[in-house]
């Protein structure tokens, strides 16, 4: 089958792992790496068991995240990377603000989300960090595609609009038909001039995205939707990158065959 043609519309990162996107105009992709700064941080909620020294994958029901903590969304956050500085923004108003790489600015972050998540936490809060490492929800460095035809085949479903953020995907795409990435399991695509990524996985989806990105209420059930009209529960796929290059909005997307 010949793909049809596509476009990237959109890059997103998340520096922290549950809270708002970052937009990009470009990003550089290196080889088994994720978007850079992509869940460079997370939270974690009670004693997880992660050891900096030696980062490794933990589920991530170990950190305050949206499938259980939706009220992260009613957050705004920014992070500047030159600085690693995380400012968190709520009801109109900064509420904390620190650089995630000293212990007096992890603490001014610690210190928020123990007042605003008290009543969901484990223990402690605790900003994490390990060198190298990313809080994906999957061990390997992946970067996600949303197709934004698939968004608006749930959007039909539902009857409702659904914004593409409840999906908190890496690169979204236009111009593949609903549901054309799962064609491309195993295959490789190109993005712009040399950035080449190999499908690797759908992506299957959790009740994180019930979660609306601009309120944080949990007003859909975009799960229960995917199976009742879909015969599954997923909306988009894992790539691995297999070769370095710079890709920006406005990029062709395409099978590397071609």
């Amino acid at each position: 089958m010949e793909s049809e043609a596509a476009t990237v519309r959109a890059i997103y990162r998340y520096p922290v792992k549950g809270l708002s996107p970052q937009a990009l105009e470009r990003a550089r992709l290196s080889r088994e790496q994720t978007i850079p700064a992509d869940r460079l941080y997370a939270v974690e909620n009670g004693p997880s068991g992660f050891d900096a020294a030696a980062p490794a994958y933990f589920p991530k029901q170990r950190f305050l995240m949206l499938m259980r903590n939706e009220r992260l969304a009613a957050l705004r956050t920014e992070f500047d990377e030159a600085t690693h500085t995380l400012t968190i923004h709520w009801q109109g108003a900064d509420a904390a603000s620190g650089d995630l790489r000293t212990p007096q600015g992890r603490t001014a972050i610690e210190s928020f989300f123990a007042r605003y998540c008290a009543d969901e936490l484990r223990g402690a809060p605790r900003v994490l960090y390990g060198s190298g490492h990313s809080f994906s929800d999957v061990a390997k460095k992946v970067v996600s595609i949303i197709n934004l035809s698939s968004v608006a085949a749930v959007e039909d479903a539902v009857g409702l609009p659904v914004n593409p953020l409840r999906f908190r995907g890496n690169v979204y795409v236009s111009g593949w038909p609903a549901w054309r990435e799962f064609d491309l399991l195993g295959q490789t695509v190109t993005i712009g001039k040399t950035a080449q990524l190999k499908i690797v996985k759908r992506i299957q989806r959790c009740a994180a995205t019930d979660v609306d990105p601009d309120t944080g209420f949990r007003d859909l059930t975009i799960p229960r939707t995917l199976l009742r009209n879909f015969d599954h529960t997923d909306c988009g796929v894992y790539a691995e990158v297999i070769a370095n290059g710079e890709i920006a909005p406005g990029d062709a997307i395409v099978p590397a065959s071609q």
